[in-house]
């Protein structure tokens, strides 16, 4: 299909007023990210200064992330512009309440993993460049949540795939290598699926800005092929995502790499598949995520139940958790299949929560095995003789994680199951009530055997750590625990927000507004 033209004289695209100084906070924190990274990697020589760089560095992008969202929540949605060149011609960054809010939850989420590093990263980690590249796996991930063009979002999720690579790898070790093969092999095929909708899409619209497709959909609805599209970016982000039946990958990968990449890789690089899922299907093609709202209910029913099962039947802590991961995303997945206030908001809460839940329970897991001497559950034992303290930290995260009050997990389950009542989906209910019983079970299983269970005899004793190496890893934990207590007790906020966010999909006036001060473009 010819791409359609533009009869815009491209001298009229050109910015001639001076870009407002709040617009640069779009583009500041990938700016930062990538900035820093680049320091990192000159101060290879140095791994020490490299760590101690890195925290105020992220502390930083936190800072810069909550202004952006302050900015956005009180003004709306705001659009840089690259090389003063307008939309759509030029690239955008447009930042709306949904990308701030997850880019500023994901900056507290390495700043919490970045902290952990300190005492679980070694000499030779530093060295083989732990810090520069979670640097740019942030880069990667924020300017996916930030950026207002669908191919600088595949740009951006190269960026954040070649950072996570290396992270994953960091260490050498066979079993390392293994997670790392089936990793890189899903996600390049589905970066692949991504790039070839891409094609399709520029085909078709002739646009590559997110709000010039967002306005150009309902006249090309007859002509384009829309759902060929939407099937492409639904199978290319499910597998992103982890979803059902293409989740296979995340337990075999997420449990080989050092515990604080697990909990980066959790709690961030799933969550950017599902907003890029929540992004195209809900903003910029809502017909077609419509007529395809069965078959992702159907996988979002799927994901929950296999992730629950797979929980309940595995013994290594962190494949245990992998499948948590997964079927959470399930519980996402099941938001953008009832769409609507109910379901967007549902699937913007859970994310949310998500994000801090699973980097806190992966670093929990790290926590486990320096105690317990291991991640097999087989061998654990006694943990709550050890440090009634750390059980109890544990258990609200267990708590959290199984949907249960009044942490922060109940409450976007609660808006789940009753957004799918209202629609009379009472099987998707249903799996997301059996998801959270069966998460229930394998949680307590867990606490039975590795905390409330004497220690076995042979049970190795607690690695002993450095002088000052106890806050490195109880600081962020205690932080990410604390998040979670809060966004459960007090959610009124959040909800506001999650709500406001979903709002802004459905309704995506304001953004196109921003992008497109004048109006469109014909």
């Amino acid at each position: 299909m010819a791409a359609p033209t533009s009869t815009v004289d491209l001298s009229a695209a050109l910015i001639t007023a001076p870009v407002p100084i709040g617009h640069w906070l779009a583009i500041l924190p990938v700016a930062h990210c990538i900035t820093l990274g680049a320091v990192l990697l000159m101060l290879r020589a140095y791994p020490r200064l490299q760590a101690w760089l890195t925290i105020p560095g992220l502390a930083a992008l936190a800072l810069i992330d909550a202004a952006l969202l302050a900015k956005v929540a009180s003004d709306g949605p705001l659009t840089m512009v690259m090389g003063r060149w307008l939309p759509p011609f030029g690239i955008a960054f447009t930042v709306d309440l949904l990308g701030a809010l997850m880019a500023f939850t994901a900056a507290l989420a390495a700043l919490a993993g970045g902290i952990y590093a300190l005492a679980d990263i070694g000499e030779s980690g530093r060295r083989y460049g732990f810090f520069p590249l979670l640097m740019l796996l942030m880069a990667g991930v924020t300017g996916a949540f930030l950026t207002g063009d669908i191919f600088n979002l595949y740009v951006w999720f190269e960026v954040l795939l070649i950072s996570s690579f290396g992270l994953i790898i960091l260490g050498s070790e066979r079993e390392q290598i293994d997670g790392a093969l089936k990793y890189a092999v899903l996600n390049l095929i589905a970066t692949t699926l991504f790039l070839v909708g891409v094609g399709i899409l520029y085909a078709a619209f002739g646009t590559l800005n997110m709000a010039d497709i967002a306005a150009k959909a309902g006249d090309l609805r007859g002509t384009a092929p829309l759902m060929t599209l939407a099937s492409l970016f639904l199978l290319a982000f499910g597998m992103k995502a982890a979803a059902f039946p293409v989740n296979f990958w995340l337990p075999a990968a997420y449990h080989t790499p050092r515990i604080v990449v697990s909990a980066l890789f959790a709690g961030l690089l799933t969550k950017v598949g599902i907003y890029a899922l929540i992004r195209v299907m809900v903003m910029l093609l809502p017909m077609e995520r419509q007529e395809l709202s069965l078959v992702i209910a159907l996988a979002a029913a799927a994901t929950i139940v296999v992730g629950a099962l797979g929980a309940l039947a595995e013994n290594d802590i962190r494949r245990l958790f992998g499948y948590v991961v997964i079927s959470g995303i399930g519980n996402m997945l099941a938001g953008v299949a009832l769409g609507g206030p109910g379901g967007i908001s549902g699937a913007v809460f859970y994310a949310l929560h998500s994000m801090v839940l699973m980097t806190a329970l992966y670093l929990a897991a790290g926590e486990i095995a320096r105690r317990g001497g291991g991640f097999s559950l087989s061998a654990l034992g006694g943990l709550y003789r050890q440090s009634g303290g750390f059980t109890a930290l544990s258990l609200v995260l267990f708590l959290a994680a199984c949907g249960l009050p009044p942490f922060s997990g109940f409450w976007p389950k609660v808006i789940l199951v009753k957004a799918s009542l209202d629609l009379g989906a009472w099987w998707l209910a249903a799996s997301i009530l059996l998801g959270g019983f069966l998460t229930t079970i394998a949680f307590g299983r867990l606490f039975l055997l590795a905390y409330w269970r004497p220690a076995p005899i042979a049970q190795t004793s607690i690695t002993l750590r450095p002088p000052g190496a106890r806050w490195r890893t109880g600081l962020p934990l205690a932080a990410l625990t604390a998040l979670v207590i809060g966004f459960g007790i007090l959610p009124e906020q959040l909800l506001a927000l999650s709500q406001s966010a979903a709002a802004g999909l459905a309704d995506p006036q304001a953004y196109l507004h921003s992008v497109f001060p004048e109006g469109r473009a014909p």
